[in-house]
């Protein structure tokens, strides 16, 4: 739609909890303020691709420290030519600001002449996507915890008026433990009231992002209401082989409900994917408070989730911290090679000099 093993007799849940890796507070304040260079890293597994970037597991070389981590490296020439150059500014900037339990980790940032490298936490359960699909469709539990923790780290970001902006199940990682992690703040952004750009993945466009009215928070309540249903179905609410067929679909707003949708989970949705945004829930007064106080979610203790506390319905079946076998496979590179960028434009880069955390 859009774009491994098990050791002999041994638990994979067991294998998990005795990683040595370290606790991602201690890896933070190991990786506070240090100066980083591309030729310190061991480059393992890739572990995501895009038009200009690549993801992969690192170690460090000359450490004792061997907590895998990931790198993720952008072509300056790319990121320039595409006119991402503001989206990648301010995806390194809102991560550097922002600190939670269900948020991938920032822990550095840095450039050569050719490159941006930024380094993160690794999550190693997999993408929620590729769960989703090699069940199908995933039980009410299952979609009440994955989107009780999204819908969490969407009120922390709006507090700091972050809109998100691409919510999809390839963006939602899971932990070791099966917990939530967002990932892929490109398209992230601080926006007080509205903004107007046209981004996201077509399947979650909210209206008033298609018609260009200005769009803010809202639009991210509206993709969780598109999740939600991809999750309980198991295909989205609006498709579409041609883009301007899906954008058709949802300016209708016309959407079928299969039949063994629970009642309360059908009303959610529907009120997530409420055309006018001022009648949304999410975007009323009360903002997340609205969407907690759901009757789908009745009984959710919310202070637990906050707190990692509740088990989560499923546990990837990772053998061990550097483990890349729940991602999918991608040919591998050198990273040896990027085209040059002219002087000129390396200025546009500057704030990537050094690294974000503990400066």
């Amino acid at each position: 739609m859009r774009k491994g093993y098990l050791l002999k007799d041994d638990d994979p849940q067991d294998v998990a909890n005795s990683t040595k890796s370290l606790p991602i507070s201690q890896l933070k304040a190991w990786t506070k303020g240090r100066a980083w260079a591309f030729t310190d890293f061991e480059l393992k597994d890739t572990v995501g691709k895009g038009t200009f970037s690549r993801v992969r597991v690192v170690k460090m070389k000359s450490s004792q420290e061997r907590t895998p981590m990931v790198l993720k490296i952008l072509r300056k020439a790319d990121v320039i030519r595409l006119k991402q150059v503001e989206h990648v500014k301010a995806e390194k900037q809102i991560m550097s600001m922002v600190e939670h339990p269900f948020i991938v980790n920032l822990l550095g940032a840095f450039q050569d002449e050719r490159r941006l490298f930024m380094l993160l936490e690794y999550v190693n359960g997999g993408e929620l996507f590729s769960y989703l699909r090699r069940e199908g469709r995933l039980p009410n539990d299952h979609v009440r915890f994955y989107s009780g923790e999204i819908l969490l780290a969407f009120g922390y970001l709006h507090s700091l008026h972050v809109v998100y902006r691409d919510l999809k199940p390839e963006n939602a990682l899971l932990d070791f433990e099966g917990h939530i992690k967002l990932t892929d703040f490109g398209f992230a952004k601080v926006v007080e009231e509205r903004t107007w750009t046209l981004c996201g993945t077509p399947e979650y466009l909210a209206p008033e992002m298609i018609q260009s009215k200005g769009h803010g928070k809202g639009v991210d309540w509206w993709a969780l209401g598109v999740l939600l249903y991809e999750m309980l179905a198991g295909y989205p609410p609006f498709y579409d082989e041609n883009p301007y067929g899906i954008y058709q679909k949802v300016l209708k707003g016309h959407v079928d409900f299969p039949r063994h949708f629970d009642v309360k989970a059908k009303d959610l949705i529907q009120r997530l994917l409420q055309q006018d945004r001022t009648k949304r829930l999410g975007c009323l007064k009360a903002g997340v408070e609205d969407v907690k106080k759901h009757k789908w979610y009745k009984g959710m203790d919310w202070d637990l989730l906050l707190t990692r506390s509740a088990t989560p319905p499923f546990r990837p079946p990772v053998q061990s911290e550097d483990d890349t076998s729940m991602f999918d496979r991608y040919p591998e590179s050198t990273e040896a090679s990027a085209p040059a960028v002219s002087t000129k434009e390396q200025e546009s880069f500057q704030e990537f000099d050094t690294t974000i955390l503990g400066t």
